[in-house]
């Protein structure tokens, strides 16, 4: 009886829920765009104005704020509550029943409606809606358990090379980061105040610490931000921190993919580089509104078109490809633009858990793989532990190519996406399961740098920092007593030559006038051209 009785009472509260629906509203103009645009620090921080022009990414007129008397006279509609809001789409996200939904078309600035649930939809929106450092020179850290991660993507190599995260801006956009401002082991990210600052687009809460219902955002942190001296450290120590709440972990509802476009928007503003995602979005609590596997195409979901107009702003999105094995990628991670990241075990081998790819992806899905099981992340309680999910393989490669991209500043988020994919394990035999394999970040910055090689392992040598606007250092195999070092200007004019005496003594570049220069290192056995870079 008692067992009918709750069925009954389930059934009836499915029923109630089911009344409400979630829609976007998309909306027909702005205001003061020409005036936005051309005084674009009214909508756009200094510094993502600055990361703009220096990738040729252009502003306009998604970039000006949705119209708020619009949203304001949207709000004081009986029956509509409205959940959030996109720039990029000119839209918000509302919640109410069909009927009062559907009469939000009679209003002159409202230019179409979709539904979540697709089969309330009799027509698409309007073609316009659906565009598409260390604390000195080769200081070595002591990762602890955290080492293997690190390791089998040559992460630390480029820490070695005093690429840490230094200058570059990451916004993780998770569920959420209880104890990250007490933890012990983000008191060097605080000290350096380096989390800049957070939002909680779900309770709509400035105060991200607030939201205590799930920790996932803080283990995804830790992979990428932690640190415990000689017991772990993550793989982008010294970046600049955003810390974005858009998973309700309550409930899963297309909103949630409404509140991460709207983050992602706010990123952009700030002059984010990096945005990490440990999310996937398929199947709803509704079962209308869960996308099939032919919507995974990379160009369907709400959330998947904001990442393609975030890649197109020049952000660069890495996700996790998702935990559901044979059932396929998650959206975002189904976008071409999207770098996603599948997991493996602790020995490099496919992780049964892994969501693979597919024929449906108009691109190689997963694109590559890290660490996914058994990796170590920082609990709440300052526990060093394991779990398991492409969840924390996505931040660990995150966080490497976030100091890769400090290595070379001048690439685009496209560029650097394909130097990772090039590194890759079986970059020239990709499958669904490990898509390019696991990326070599050494090897990508080596790629770049180099211009040819001579002689038995070349990847030995390396020149650092690169760019740099003061000294340069080198790294040389210790079987080659005698090195020489030549530096040319672009017209290959030799402008210093000298024989190296201290393998470890740092050389000045600081007189040359800025721009880019050729270095060649050699010894009787092996020589290695760079590309240096004088800021």
């Amino acid at each position: 009886m008692k067992k009918g009785l709750l069925f009954l009472i389930l059934l009836f509260f499915q029923m109630h829920v089911y009344t409400q629906e979630d829609a976007w509203v998309y909306l027909n103009d702005k205001e003061n765009v020409v005036t936005s645009i051309a005084n674009p620090i009214t909508i756009l921080t200094q510094k993502a104005i600055d990361r703009k022009n220096i990738h040729g990414v252009s502003i306009d007129e998604r970039d000006v704020p949705v119209n708020e008397s619009y949203i304001t006279q949207l709000k004081n509609i009986s029956g509509i509550k409205v959940m959030a809001k996109s720039k990029w789409f000119n839209a918000v996200h509302v919640r109410g029943s069909q009927s009062d939904i559907e009469a939000l078309t009679s209003l002159g600035f409202v230019t179409s409606i979709e539904f979540a649930n697709k089969s309330l939809n009799t027509a698409k929106p309007s073609a316009e809606k659906q565009v598409s450092k260390l604390e000195s020179t080769l200081t070595t850290f002591n990762y602890g358990n955290a080492l293997n991660q690190i390791d089998m993507i040559n992460g630390n190599e480029l820490h070695l090379l005093d690429y840490t995260g230094t200058g570059m801006t990451v916004a993780v956009l998770d569920a959420g980061f209880p104890n990250v401002n007490t933890m012990t082991a983000f008191q060097r990210l605080r000290n350096a105040n380096n989390i800049i600052d957070g939002y909680d687009f779900v309770n709509r809460n400035a105060n991200v610490y607030a939201n205590t219902t799930s920790s996932h955002g803080t283990w995804v942190l830790s992979t990428m931000a932690g640190f415990i001296q000689d017991q772990y450290v993550g793989t982008a120590p010294d970046a600049s921190y955003y810390l974005f709440i858009t998973e309700d972990d309550l409930s899963e509802n297309p909103v949630e993919e409404s509140y991460w476009v709207e983050a992602v928007e706010r990123a952009d503003s700030l002059g984010v580089d990096v945005i990490n995602t440990s999310l996937g979005y398929k199947t709803y609590d509704n079962p209308n509104y869960s996308h099939t596997n032919a919507n995974l195409n990379g160009y369907t979901t709400f959330i998947t078109k904001g990442a393609n107009i975030a890649f197109e702003k020049g952000l660069l999105l890495i996700n996790s490809a998702g935990n559901d094995g044979n059932g396929g990628v998650n959206a975002p991670a189904d976008s071409p633009n999207v770098l996603s990241v599948g997991a493996v075990t602790a020995a490099g081998n496919y992780a049964s858990f892994s969501s693979v790819g597919s024929a449906i992806q108009p691109t190689q899905k997963p694109d590559v793989v890290a660490q996914g099981q058994a990796s170590y992340v920082v609990g709440t309680n300052d526990v060093i532990g394991t779990l398991n999910g492409t969840s924390f393989s996505s931040p660990i490669l995150a966080g490497g190519i976030v100091c890769l991209w400090e290595a070379l500043p001048d690439k685009t988020n496209d560029e650097i996406m394909q130097l990772v994919r090039e590194s890759a394990s079986q970059y020239n035999s990709p499958d669904y399961f490990l898509g390019y394999g696991i990326p070599n970040l050494l090897a990508a910055l080596d790629a770049e740098l180099s211009i040819d090689n001579g002689g038995d392992n070349p990847e030995d040598i390396l020149l650092f920092p690169n760019p740099s606007s003061g000294d340069v250092y080198l790294k040389l195999p210790s079987e080659e007593p005698f090195w020489t070092f030549s530096l040319y200007d672009i017209l290959g004019r030799q402008i210093n030559g000298f024989l190296i005496l201290d393998a470890n003594a740092p050389i000045d570049i600081s007189t040359l006038v800025p721009g880019m220069y050729m270095v060649k290192v050699e010894a009787p056995k092996i020589s290695k051209t760079f590309k240096l870079i004088k800021k």
